[in-house]
């Protein structure tokens, strides 16, 4: 397991369109990705549960990946965060 911290610097946090850039980028990852916010562990690859976890601006999430392109994948879900995820 790979894991890396972020800040969301999308105005909206991960709600609605973020939100859904993020589950379909995470969607192609081979490995198991999981966001951890709070307390709250969240799958990834599903936009239902990004959005119901109320991810806002300015919050800090830790990005983890299981399995074989751990590392490639949690590169390049970083880099799509980093980037303010298609704002």
């Amino acid at each position: 397991m790979v894991s890396q911290k972020f800040i969301i610097k999308n105005e909206s946090g991960l709600h609605a369109r973020p939100a859904a850039v993020m589950a379909k980028a995470a969607g192609k990852c081979r490995s198991d990705v999981i966001i951890k916010y709070g307390e709250k562990t969240i799958q990834a690859k599903s936009i239902l549960n990004i959005m119901a976890a109320a991810i806002k601006s300015g919050s800090e999430i830790e990005v983890q990946c299981t399995g074989e392109t751990e590392e490639a994948d949690l590169k390049t879900l970083g880099e799509l965060i980093e980037s303010g995820l298609g704002e």
